[in-house]
């Protein structure tokens, strides 16, 4: 293992690996900058990519940032370098969200470096999933994930799962009454897939996934409403398989904290064969929020709804060139 700072090229790998994180709409709300004579990559939050509308408090771009550091902790595991994080290092600075010295001591941690392969073979899959359950082995896998980093994961029951689903209905119908989240998302959207071909962001047409038929899915209609080329329709699965990721407290340091272990549950999920998606919908409604918490588990804050289980792989989303996110100093 090496003690020396490492050189630039290296670290653009290493960004390029952080950078395939997911994040609210694709917005990919991050900028990275390297101080090479100090072998330190400093994280901060891109406020030109926040979502004012759909995430005010900005604690989705935090989940988002948190899961970007947690991909780099896994690429420099498997790159033989053992990072030391320190998360929020300045306070006068909140858009400072966290320091890695790259070159830390120690040895390389194994089961993040194991988790390498999974980092571009997660993505959202929008499609209908199998009525199938989640081996019980698999799930304590996930469970242990979030767990690593300071969170906790529960599996709802089936009511419970109901009322999800019915919140994401009351979400959907709060979004269709206030124009000005509606045209946040088309934003970020690209529901004309010929338009947009160049993007480097948002969300690409083919990811929308169909229209659902019949039961009520746990999946973001993106089009808004805006008719969409040879998208069709299909029906979901009846009992889907939920998972609510939360923390104990509800500050930033605690969103980057669920960003971590979101994105280690989602890398543990891709490498142990399920698809997952995800969606915010009933927590961009404070009403909502507190609702989509289990009352029969002991978690305090829900950062994110997964849906999880065995089907089609969704397609890549774009990403933003790492020339454009990351200035060497």
């Amino acid at each position: 293992m090496t003690t020396q700072p490492l050189d630039v090229d290296t670290v653009t790998a290493l960004v390029a690996e952080a950078c395939a994180a997911p994040s609210l709409h694709n917005a990919q709300p991050w900028a990275f900058r390297y101080l090479r004579d100090l072998g330190v990559l400093r994280l901060y939050a891109d406020p030109g990519r926040a979502l004012p509308q759909t995430d005010p408090e900005n604690r989705g771009l935090h989940l988002g940032c948190g899961a970007a550091l947690f991909n780099l902790r896994v690429a420099s595991a498997a790159a033989g370098l053992a990072p030391v994080v320190r998360l929020l290092p300045d306070p006068a600075h909140p858009e400072f969200l966290a320091e890695t010295h790259l070159p830390g001591p120690g040895a390389p941690d194994g089961q993040l470096a194991r988790l390498q392969s999974a980092i571009h073979r997660r993505h959202s899959s929008r499609a209908p999933y199998r009525d199938e359950p989640i081996p019980a082995v698999v799930r304590d896998r996930l469970y242990e994930a979030a767990r690593a980093e300071d969170a906790q994961l529960v599996f709802p029951g089936a009511w419970h799962v109901r009322s999800i689903l019915e919140l994401v209905r009351d979400a959907e119908g709060r979004e269709t009454l206030a124009p000005e989240v509606r045209e946040e998302v088309e934003r970020w959207a690209h529901a004309e897939a010929t338009d947009r071909a160049e993007a480097v962001d948002g969300i690409p047409a083919v990811a929308f996934g169909p229209r659902r038929r019949g039961t009520a899915a746990l999946v973001r209609d993106f089009a808004v409403g805006r008719p969409v080329s040879g998208r069709g329709w299909a029906s979901f699965e009846k009992n889907p398989n939920i998972a609510l990721l939360g923390t104990a407290h509800d500050e930033p340091a605690d969103w980057l904290r669920a960003g971590q272990a979101l994105e280690r549950v989602l890398l543990r999920a891709t490498a142990d064969g399920l698809v997952t998606s995800l969606t915010s919908q009933p927590l961009e409604w404070p009403e909502f929020r507190w609702v989509v918490r289990d009352p029969a588990s002991a978690m305090a804050h829900v950062q994110m709804v997964i849906r999880l289980g065995y089907g089609p792989e969704g397609p890549a989303s774009p990403r933003r060139p790492v020339a454009d996110l990351l200035d060497v100093l």
